[in-house]
């Protein structure tokens, strides 16, 4: 167990802000995630946030994954003082951080989450992970799955994913996975490129649009300048009549993107 004081970073607005479906509540404070082939207990307490895992496991995988390179307090004053809704929205929402997503997670997770609620696409990934994922032990001793690798989804049919309640987004998690494997979508390419240049590829995946490209580019790329649209943006955009400024905010939009979302999504309670 290691604490640490982390500034602008908040677990649970975190977990609340639709990037991860393995970022789960175990208590009021506590989150578990399991990520990158790892479990790990996030835990607020006081002004410090404890972290189960070695110094070392610390400084090789999750301060990168939790994206604590960046400075979200310099995007923060970069914002227009004049612009209260933004304002507000980074104060309501000032703990999220952009996850440093795996790729291949982010890209089912999200064609999951078309149509879809929070607690539906999680009983989703959990049983994709239940029925394909291969088996770790936590430090409690506990057994937990892993997400499962393409192969594993895409020798699936069809018909058992919609057993498992993936509805009619079935043929399209088989249909990726099988493109993944087969290399039509190279995602070893993919960090390399430009977000224009990944977002076209992404693209190319079957059930994969406008917004859910721009959500894998946001949460597993980390191009920040990525700006998903979905009906809690576009009552945003609303607020906008003359256009959101994004020239003025080149580069880092999608950190605005995620405050309002949360704003717009769990609005005052976020300043609990």
């Amino acid at each position: 167990m290691i604490k640490k004081e982390l500034n602008d970073f908040d677990i649970r607005q975190i977990a609340l802000s639709g990037q991860c479906f393995r970022l789960r509540p175990l208590s009021e404070h506590t989150f578990s995630l399991t990520a990158l082939g790892r479990y790990v207990e996030i835990s607020r307490q006081g002004t410090e946030t404890a972290f189960s895992c070695t110094e070392q496991e610390w400084e090789d995988v999750w301060e990168n994954y939790f994206d604590l390179h960046t400075d979200y307090a310099g995007i923060k004053k970069a914002i227009d003082p004049e612009d209260f809704y933004l304002q507000e929205a980074a104060r309501i929402g000032g703990g999220i951080r952009i996850l440093r997503q795996e790729l291949w997670e982010t890209i089912v997770t999200f064609i999951l989450s078309q149509q879809n609620n929070i607690p539906r696409i999680q009983k989703c990934v959990d049983a994709l992970c239940g029925e394909f994922g291969g088996e770790a032990e936590n430090f409690h001793g506990n057994t937990y799955r892993l997400f499962p690798e393409p192969e594993a989804v895409a020798s699936a049919t069809e018909e058992r994913l919609r057993e498992m309640g993936l509805g009619y987004r079935a043929p399209y998690i088989v249909k990726t996975a099988r493109m993944v494997c087969e290399k039509e979508v190279d995602l070893d390419r993919l960090p390399a490129l430009g977000y224009e240049e990944a977002k076209a590829e992404l693209l190319k995946l079957c059930g994969v649009g406008t917004k859910v490209a721009d959500c894998i580019c946001l949460f597993a790329l980390h191009h920040i300048e990525a700006f998903p649209i979905d009906t809690h943006i576009k009552a945003m955009l609303k607020r906008y009549p003359e256009g959101f400024p994004f020239e003025r905010y080149q580069g880092f939009a999608g950190v605005l993107q995620q405050y309002a979302f949360y704003y717009e999504l769990h609005g005052q309670k976020g300043a609990e």
